[in-house]
């Protein structure tokens, strides 16, 4: 079930193309151009602040958070 569902999303966006190719014989309008470049650059941002996500480092493991005399202790890495 897992493989049709990722190959269900894999050709998704030929579908959407192939459909949009039918409708849309005279080309895309400017405001879907400019939609779509908007979108492209809002997913770059994305990719970009993601990415700046530190890991933890190598060798070392995470330590939920927990309770301690009433007040909460942050999760965080404790070397191994």
């Amino acid at each position: 079930m897992l493989r049709l569902v990722e190959l269900a999303l894999f050709l998704a966006p030929f579908a959407v193309f192939a459909v949009w190719r039918l409708v849309a014989a005279d080309g895309p309008s400017t405001r879907l151009l400019l939609a779509a470049a908007c979108l492209l650059a809002a997913l770059a941002g994305v990719l970009i602040w993601l990415s700046q996500d530190e890991a933890l480092p190598p060798g070392s493991t995470y330590v939920p958070a927990r309770l301690q005399d009433g007040k909460v202790v942050a999760g965080h890495a404790a070397p191994q």
